[in-house]
């Protein structure tokens, strides 16, 4: 049926990030071949790998799925996991909706928090002040969406590429004939001009309208970290810029965003309000006081400058590294088409020199669409799609996926009208009033609102950037409830970055170690090198206690699974496949169990919160029968994702995570 049909199109992989169903080795061309393909477009990402050990029934596989056990979709042990999922689920969303209802005892504890909703009869919990930030400004983010790709269309007409990029184009077997087009490389460089020059107005702007007076000091500092990378010997890059940028965090913090009344009493003390005891009449307080006052919608600009701070990061060190080159441009080494790279590539192969300027770097760096929250796109990325088109972007696919965003806000909306999880965790409920069974719930859908939280403003702003011509990675890859490995699940939660901390940080740090790290000597070099990632990306996040241990929660949870692994070694079970599944599947479950415990530390009710949640579900018998019978829910669960993994493996798809 044509419906189904167009289903399948709307929640494939290809639609969410072609990335997905390609190699990175894969030229674009090739990609964009298939992109308006009827149904599946799933397609073999490689011709030869081998599964990670610790998956299930991982072997060695060629082509499209050749070696993978046959599908299990319907058999009678899957047929009782369907039921499990027919009586399971619907209960998880009606317990919670239960504790959510006026008549539950602890609702005046928090229904101060809630706001009236446009659903008859419900109210909303936009308790969240990261993600009611977003939710507020939707229709002027709509009318930027729209405004900004069109005020481009109008510039480019009335600056249109330089003439010189033109010249005349003589067929072979045909002299007499002729034409005008652009030169390859000499469009390119036209374009990079052009978009370059357009970049940098509209971020001008908007970067004035968020930020007011306020946007002068993140020019600043973006000015003296491109003075790091472009004026110190090569050798003192790296140090300088991790040393600078890691300040910058600390001191964003520290200071408050420097306060330009601030920065006036120290120029002026003798002037200030408190030297000559006036109340805030002293000159420097007016005209610091003055300056801060015109602080755009956005003032606390030093909240939303993290992910700017990576982008600093990648374009010094991908400038360092292009100073290390060696005979000549890579690409002519490779004689690869600059048109047509690859995404790996893309992101590896140096720019030019010239190309690294002021110019495209604050283009770059202030990219409107990706600007307040990514998706993270490399510096060498930017440019080579800035030059030439990204193929894997077509108007059909772009489409799809603004449906998707639409259909994900929509979902959202449901259930902040009726689940209040992240109001009641922040009313400091008394836990012991609920069941295990409705603690659970409210620890689940606390996760669950977070990973939509992130995923809406991610796939808004990459939204944003397809139509612009851009085409960042996709940030979420799985659902939050489709993950059973910690170390997988890093790797499709927060993509972008993650691929952003393997290129500049665990890369370079030794990674895993390569074909050397075996033993125990190599996982624990692997360990340290992923402890020094997770303290900072929790620095990164926020300079807070919390967060930091969450990081180090995160590293402690991963060991479990990498002694696992190291103990229970995959070629020791080729001829137990069935009896080697169930044991990942227990294991799997104790992962699942310690990511949410540590994600619930991090980012929703705290350690103290966690300790209310566990006391109330295993302080009791009946909590222990109901943790027992949750984890064999779990252990269908898993399965599922299991056997959804091998289903990609049939069509030839990996995705790591």
């Amino acid at each position: 049926m044509i419906w189904i049909d167009y289903l399948r199109r709307l929640y494939s992989l290809d639609t969410l990030d072609t990335r997905f169903t390609t190699s990175s080795r894969t030229p674009p061309k090739q990609v964009a071949a298939g992109a308006d393909a009827p149904i599946d477009p799933a397609r073999p990402s490689q011709p030869s790998w081998r599964r990670k050990a610790g998956s299930p029934n991982g072997r060695r596989i060629s082509g499209s799925g050749e070696g993978v056990p046959a599908s299990r979709w319907k058999t009678p042990e899957f047929f009782v996991y369907y039921l499990v999922f027919l009586l399971v689920v619907p209960m998880m969303f009606k317990v919670t909706y239960n504790v959510s209802k006026e008549s539950h005892p602890n609702y005046p504890r928090y229904s101060h928090l809630l706001s009236p909703g446009w659903i008859p009869g419900r109210k909303v919990d936009n308790s969240d002040s990261q993600y009611s930030t977003f939710r507020d400004n939707i229709p002027y983010m709509l009318i930027l969406l729209a405004v900004h790709p069109l005020l481009r269309r109008l510039y480019n007409t009335y600056s249109p590429l330089r003439p010189e990029a033109i010249a005349p184009s003589f067929s072979s077997t045909n002299p007499q004939a002729s034409s005008e087009t652009l030169r390859p490389a000499a469009c390119a460089n036209a374009r990079l001009q052009q978009r370059v020059s357009y970049d940098l107005i509209f971020a001008f702007v908007l970067l004035c309208g968020l930020h007011g007076f306020a946007a002068l000091k993140i020019l600043v500092i973006l000015y003296i970290n491109f003075s790091l990378a472009t004026r110190l010997p090569r050798k003192h890059i790296p140090l300088s810029t991790w040393v600078f940028n890691i300040g910058i965090l600390f001191a964003n913090e520290l200071c408050k965003g420097y306060q330009f009344s601030s920065i006036a009493e120290m120029i002026l003390p003798w002037s200030s309000a408190s030297a000559s005891g006036t109340d805030k009449e002293g000159v420097s307080s007016n005209w610091g006081s003055w300056l801060d006052s015109y602080g755009g919608l956005v003032p606390r600009w030093e909240i939303l400058f993290n992910i700017t701070v990576l982008r600093l990061i990648s374009f010094n060190l991908d400038y360092y590294w292009s100073l290390g080159l060696v005979g000549g441009s890579s690409i002519e080494k490779k004689q690869l088409d600059p048109g047509n790279l690859s995404e790996r590539d893309r992101v590896s192969t140096p720019a030019k020199p010239q190309d690294y300027s002021l110019a495209n770097y604050l283009a770059y760096a202030l990219y409107s669409p990706l600007y307040l929250g990514g998706p993270i796109l490399t510096f060498n990325d930017y440019i080579a799609q800035l030059k030439y088109p990204p193929p894997s972007i077509t108007t059909s696919r772009t489409v799809l996926y603004g449906i998707r965003f639409l259909i994900t806000l929509l979902c959202m909306e449901f259930v902040l009208h009726f689940i209040y999880a992240v109001a009641i965790s922040k009313s400091h409920p008394a836990w012991e009033i609920y069941t295990p069974f409705q603690l659970s719930m409210l620890g689940y859908f606390n996760l669950h609102i977070i990973w939509l939280k992130l995923l809406l403003p991610w796939r808004f702003f990459r939204l944003w950037a397809l139509l612009d011509g851009i085409d960042p990675p996709e940030n979420m890859v799985r659902c939050m409830s489709d993950n059973y490995s910690s170390l997988a699940f890093w790797r499709g939660w927060h993509r972008s970055f993650n691929r952003w901390i393997v290129r500049y940080i665990y890369i370079p740090l030794g990674g895993s170690g390569g074909p050397s790290a075996h033993g125990f000597w190599g996982k624990a070099r692997a360990m340290f090198n992923f402890l020094a990632v997770f303290t900072f990306v929790a620095l990164w996040h926020d300079i807070n206690l919390k967060l930091l241990m969450w990081g180090w929660l995160i590293t402690l949870f991963v060991l479990p699974e990498v002694l696992a692994a190291f103990i229970f070694p995959e070629r020791k079970w080729r001829n137990s496949p069935n009896s080697y599944r169930v044991i990942c599947g227990i294991g799997a479950v104790g992962n699942i169990l310690m990511m949410m415990a540590a994600n619930l530390v991090g980012f929703a009710v705290g350690l103290d919160g966690l300790q209310g949640l566990v006391r109330g579900i295993a302080g009791s018998y009946a909590g222990l029968v109901f943790l027992t019978l949750a984890c064999a829910a779990l252990f269908v669960g898993v399965q599922i994702m299991f056997e959804v993994r091998q289903q990609e493996l049939r069509q030839g798809i990996r995705l790591k995570c």
